[in-house]
């Protein structure tokens, strides 16, 4: 088996996040020439090409291999420089998350602050759908995602933190356009057709949000209906204040999480479109298997903090 120098894996690690060989080598003080030849010795022991030389710099199949293998070595490196009292950088550690962009907005920020600051860690926190984070756990790219996949990544553990509920709201104004029955007091379930609540423009996160097409299709299922298959207009707003603001604002129609619109349904800034249909997100804590005080008591605060915020399954 190659033998893989810690100082060629933290000099691969640290091209991939800074992005380019140039910032690399300003971040860890050699040259760029250093850095260049501590990846050729890394990818002649490997036997393969490790790393696109693009801009940003990404890591090629067998690259990512290395990657998760060059984290968990800075990892176990942080952590044996602790127990022994070391106070050096090299026993700083840089710990890659993914987390939604609710999660992150909500609650997830609330969850770090409580990591105490003698375990000496700073965060990366990449920000990706719930949906489709797991991709950056398999790549070695982060070491724990919030993430709607309950499955659990190779090399991974995962544990329930709960339910993330989401209600369909709209600015009284555009209430009033599209949805009257809801102003005039009729059911809900009459007011709100399918049909209605796709020819109404919509308020997407990006083009991976899924949510509130979801919710439209749940609408003509309870008609009996067949679903259509175009989505009707929709404006896309990729910040979770935002997203928001653009519903308040009446841009549209969308889900907001509870913790956040239900004060303003209560007192009417804003209508609940449906209160007899919540939209249900259940999140979940992967995490490397490895052996890590940092990881064990990030994973503790991440589950003591969201148990403030969402609902038991």
């Amino acid at each position: 088996m190659p033998q893989f120098p810690s100082d060629q894996l933290l000099t691969f690690a640290t091209v991939l996040s800074e992005g380019t060989l140039d910032a690399a080598a300003r971040l860890l003080h050699i040259t760029p020439s250093a850095v260049s030849q501590r990846l050729k010795a890394l990818e002649q022991s490997a036997g393969r090409v490790l790393l696109q030389r693009s801009n940003p710099a990404q890591a090629t199949e067998a690259g990512e291999v290395v990657l998760r293998l060059a984290r968990q070595v800075a990892q176990l490196e942080a952590d044996a420089g602790r127990e022994l009292g070391l106070d050096t950088d090299r026993a700083q550690l840089a710990v890659p998350i993914v987390v939604n962009a609710d999660s992150l907005a909500v609650w997830f920020l609330q969850a770090l602050a409580q990591v105490p600051g003698d375990l000496n860690v700073t965060f990366d926190l990449h920000r990706d759908d719930e949906q489709h984070s797991t991709s950056l756990l398999r790549s070695g790219t982060v070491m724990a995602a919030v993430t709607a996949t309950p499955e659990p990544v190779q090399g991974c553990r995962v544990e329930s933190l709960g339910v993330m509920r989401y209600r369909a709201v709209a600015a009284p104004q555009f209430t009033e356009r599209w949805f009257p029955g809801l102003q005039e007091g009729l059911d809900s379930q009459r007011a709100l057709r399918g049909a209605t609540l796709n020819a109404a423009t919509t308020v997407d996160f990006d083009r991976k949000d899924t949510y509130q097409w979801a919710f439209v299709q749940a609408a003509f299922t309870a008609e009996g209906e067949p679903v259509p298959d175009r989505k009707g207009p929709r404006h896309y707003v990729p910040a979770s204040q935002d997203f928001g603001d653009a519903i308040r604002l009446g841009l549209g129609w969308g889900l907001i999480p509870e913790v956040q619109c239900g004060p303003e349904i209560a007192d009417h800034r804003l209508i609940e479109l449906a209160p007899d249909r919540p939209f249900d997100v259940p999140l979940y804590w992967q995490r490397w298997k490895t052996a890590s005080t940092v990881l064990d008591v990030l994973s503790d605060t991440v589950r003591e903090v969201s148990g403030l915020y969402l609902r038991r399954p």
